[in-house]
């Protein structure tokens, strides 16, 4: 019997979807066309469990150079190393979050996310079943949680919010859960994710 979540997934992932970017409620600092992004590539594990379908997300150390204390999916750029996009966010995948990569049935990809630090982002929704102990990678992931698919599946949980960021107003989705502040990037994509799941 197919999980009610992995259904629902399977059906948003084959509706259309328009871009997504960091840029999306702020087209003012979209940086001029033709500079090259860098690939890069994450992991959104939905972990199926009896109780309850969850999303797996990692809290950033907060002494990191790039996006200290944010909350983020495994992943990071693709190395030359990666056969594909998708090799690198199952090899992030299990070098943050301890995932064994043969445990990952990935069952489709988001649209490509524009980050304002320069990278073309590829999300793969990742479906993980049975037993799972994190592992979090030491001085990068502080901390491995989860927040139950219901919550990051429901639009009227996103809320539009705003703070100064290099000088200039930026606006930016965010989906708060109990102590873990969820925005930027990261509720970007989950806000798409949500509208084309919406039933």
């Amino acid at each position: 019997m197919t999980d009610p979540v992995e259904a629902r997934l399977r059906r948003a992932l084959d509706r259309p979807s328009g871009p997504s970017s960091d840029f999306d409620l702020n087209p003012a600092i979209r940086p001029a066309a033709g500079k090259p992004l860098r690939p890069a590539a994450v992991l959104v594990p939905v972990w199926l469990r009896p109780e309850g379908a969850v999303l797996v997300l990692t809290k950033r150390a907060s002494h990191l150079k790039h996006h200290p204390g944010q909350i983020a999916f495994p992943g990071g750029k693709v190395d030359a190393s990666d056969a594909s996009p998708m090799d690198a966010a199952l090899r992030e995948a299990q070098e943050e979050i301890g995932l064994d990569p043969a445990r990952v049935q990935v069952i489709g990809t988001l649209p490509v996310h524009e980050t304002v630090t320069g990278f073309a982002m590829t999300p793969f929704v990742g479906l993980m079943r049975g037993p799972f102990t994190p592992v979090p990678e030491a001085g990068e992931v502080e901390e491995v949680f989860t927040v139950p698919m219901s919550h990051v599946l429901t639009p009227a949980r996103f809320a539009i919010e705003g703070r100064v960021w290099m000088g200039t107003r930026r606006r930016y989705y965010a989906v708060p859960y109990g102590p873990y502040y969820i925005w930027g990037a990261t509720a970007r994509i989950l806000r798409g994710l949500a509208e084309r799941a919406a039933e």
